[in-house]
């Protein structure tokens, strides 16, 4: 199963693995817009403004998710990069081990602090019983989310990137379907959006294991392999705890965006919770070369080979840059189209055009330190991807953002750029973090041992 990323084309390399990341990623997000879609051709208002922010709070939990899994990721590919296949098996062990005992606490904590939790997003009164509905069953499903971006970071730090795509597309097929059932045919509205993620989710992590079981897929690992390693679970916990943080302060900095929102009335909350749909299909490209240069750099650090893992850091950034600037501009032109395939309310569309034509400047900027942050946590230096996207939200992305919405109340516009005005500020912190390891070369072999 494992798959060697240390040889050939770094260009070719990079979009061979990327792409069914990037698929991958798709699919993820297609569950959200699934159900965003549907319940907007089914229901009102209310029931999209419930789905979109129990939605942008369950992105956050899996982001976070995701974050503290690239510390798998990372050791797994390491290890893979060396030729150390036992010491593979024992981090896939250990991930298991770290994971599932880890959800459940996570779950029981989040059922009981529902309400607190939808009460903290401001949510228009119109859309708390939804919203209480939506949160509810998803909390129930977080141990399936985690068993899935668990096992699929084991399957990207081996360097297989295409069988998580494959178990999520057949889940995303599900999700469609059991939304129409569960919203259109019953009408149970945001709850049944909810059921259908759920279940989905469910079935893919069913899936997952039967296949791995079937095929042997990950043939080297015995039972002592599960047995919690202070050694292992130490490197993937240096690497993921900070990823898990940032991406946490990230998303709840875009949650206090969407506060700000929530609390200037109903059709600039749908609106803002649309947008976000959207630019969570643009950020696809990003996030999927975040991963893969995560992935990729392991196996390269792994295998001291330094100038290769720049190279593929470079490769990144041409290929996020030239995606952002071409989605940017398409979308000076098509903001209003692309929210009004989520609502009908002609207010809701023209607010979601103006916020889209600020924050899509975003896919620039974000993709440039996404790349950068993936380079620095193949070196185990994930710290550095904490300070600058800290310095992000407290320096930028906040205060920005609060100030727009109270000087600028007719227009989202301004609010908008508060996201590449942060993203930029990234930029410059992880550009001079990235020539001070230049020129301290025996810092690059940090953690890689």
């Amino acid at each position: 199963m494992e798959g060697n990323l240390t040889t050939g084309s770094v260009f070719r390399t990079i979009l061979y693995f990327s792409l069914p990341y990037l698929f991958s990623y798709f699919l993820q997000t297609l569950y959200g817009m699934a159900d965003l879609f549907i319940i907007g051709q089914f229901n009102g208002v209310g029931s999209i403004t419930a789905v979109s922010i129990g939605s942008q709070v369950m992105h956050m939990l899996t982001v976070m998710i995701v974050g503290l899994a690239m510390g798998s990721t990372v050791k797994i590919g390491r290890a893979v990069g060396a030729g150390k296949k036992r010491q593979a098996a024992q981090a896939t062990g250990n991930t298991a081990a770290l994971f599932m005992p880890l959800s459940v606490v996570l779950m029981a904590v989040l059922l009981i602090a529902v309400r607190p939790v939808v009460s903290v997003m401001s949510t228009p009164a119109e859309a708390v019983s939804e919203t209480v509905s939506y949160l509810t069953i998803c909390f129930i499903g977080i141990p399936f989310i985690t068993a899935y971006n668990m096992i699929s970071s084991v399957f990207r730090g081996m360097g297989d990137s295409k069988s998580p795509m494959y178990f999520i597309a057949a889940a995303c097929v599900f999700n469609i379907a059991l939304d129409y059932l569960f919203i259109g045919i019953l009408g149970l509205g945001a709850a049944g959006a909810a059921l259908g993620t759920t279940l989905s989710q469910t079935f893919s992590v069913l899936l997952s294991f039967l296949v791995i079981k079937k095929k042997k897929m990950i043939p080297d690992i015995c039972r002592d392999d599960f047995r919690p390693r202070r050694d292992m679970l130490g490197g993937i916990l240096k690497v993921g705890v900070p990823v898990a943080v940032q991406d946490g302060f990230i998303q709840i900095a875009f949650i206090v965006v969407t506060v700000f929102a929530n609390r200037r009335g109903l059709s600039d909350a749908a609106a803002v919770g649309i947008v976000e749909k959207l630019i969570g299909i643009l950020f696809l490209v990003p996030s999927s070369m975040l991963s893969s240069v995560s992935a990729l750099c392991a196996q390269n650090i792994g295998a001291g080979k330094h100038s290769r893992a720049r190279e593929t850091l470079k490769y990144a950034v041409m290929v996020t840059v030239f995606f952002g600037m071409a989605a940017a501009a398409a979308m000076q032109f098509a903001a209003e189209a692309s929210v009004g395939l989520f609502a009908n309310d002609s207010e809701v569309v023209m607010l979601g055009g103006q916020y889209m034509r600020g924050y899509v400047w975003d896919c620039v900027f974000a993709g440039i330190h996404f790349c950068f942050s993936g380079y620095f946590c193949a070196y185990g230096l994930s710290g550095i991807s904490f300070a600058h996207n800290m310095a992000s939200i407290i320096f930028a992305r906040i205060p920005l953002a609060y100030l727009a919405s109270k000087y600028f109340i007719s227009s989202l516009f301004p609010m908008g750029l508060a996201a590449p005005a942060g993203s930029a500020l990234s930029v410059i912190i992880c550009a001079a973090a990235f020539f001070w390891m230049q020129h301290h070369p025996e810092k690059l072999k940090l953690d890689v041992e």
